[in-house]
């Protein structure tokens, strides 16, 4: 990490909280943000000497911008943003909400785009940094019907990702725009979820998130557009948009909900 200025969103627990314990003990300066006082201060705790904690609720795009306020006035930089807060719900199509959709798209859609948005003039002045939107599996392959907006807003993640990193492409070569995509994740994701769900870390074949960390770390250190954190995961999606009969495809999929 060679003193890396990280700002991690959703950093109180999951994945966010372990990743930020990893950046900061290998060298970097970790900047954990969410809601949580408390939780973030236990996760600072075990993240090294220097991180930073910043309470905000990042669907808030004024408290995102406070966020890079308080990383620039510590530390006079940032190297890499990782926006990983999100929330799921436990709700098919037929049964949201307006209410519904708009947590979704808020948590899960527009911290992102703030986050992207605060960030970008810094990394512009610099002419370099990284952006890192933790996605999910359900943002490419819809198999879990009663987490609908959740990935459909992922869907949207992915789209808003793609499109910031053509935007940067030959003008800013060395600002880097990544989508990450996890499978489920033995976090307490279902149980947060709208409307609630499985224990997330109870499903058979969760991820370790320590591992999900990881990849997240790697990919900072060597940046790369689009990855997944399980062996297979892509092969899945290339299958799943080259089936002649998506309804088929769809077919084989059942189960719990995989997550972030």
């Amino acid at each position: 990490m060679n003193g890396n200025v990280v700002v991690i969103t959703g950093a109180s627990g999951g994945i966010g909280a372990e990743l930020a314990r990893r950046v900061g003990n290998a060298g970097g300066r970790p900047v954990l943000a969410a809601r949580r006082a408390e939780a973030l201060r236990a996760v600072a705790a075990d993240s090294g000497p220097d991180a930073l904690v910043v309470v905000a609720d990042v669907t808030d795009r004024a408290q995102v911008e406070r966020i890079l306020t308080e990383a620039l006035a510590r530390f006079g930089q940032v190297d890499a943003w990782v926006n990983n807060a999100g929330r799921g719900i436990t709700r098919p199509v037929s049964q949201l909400t307006d209410a519904d959709v708009d947590e979704m798209i808020g948590v899960n859609l527009k911290s992102a785009l703030y986050g992207m948005q605060t960030v970008l003039p810094h990394f512009k002045q610099r002419r370099r940094g990284h952006i890192r939107n933790v996605s999910s599996m359900l943002g490419r392959v819809p198999f879990a019907p009663q987490r609908s907006a959740y990935s459909a807003a992922k869907h949207a993640l992915n789209a808003l990702t793609a499109n910031l990193r053509m935007e940067l492409r030959d003008e800013f070569p060395d600002l880097h725009v990544t989508t990450v995509s996890p499978p489920v994740v033995a976090t307490e994701f279902g149980v947060h979820a709208l409307g609630g769900g499985m224990d997330s870390r109870a499903f058979p074949g969760a991820q370790p998130v320590a591992d999900v960390a990881q990849v997240i770390v790697d990919v900072i250190e060597h940046p790369r557009a689009d990855v997944y954190t399980r062996e297979g995961a892509r092969e899945m999606v290339v299958r799943y948009f080259a089936a002649e009969d998506m309804a088929e495809a769809e077919r084989q999929f059942g189960g719990p909900p995989p997550r972030t």
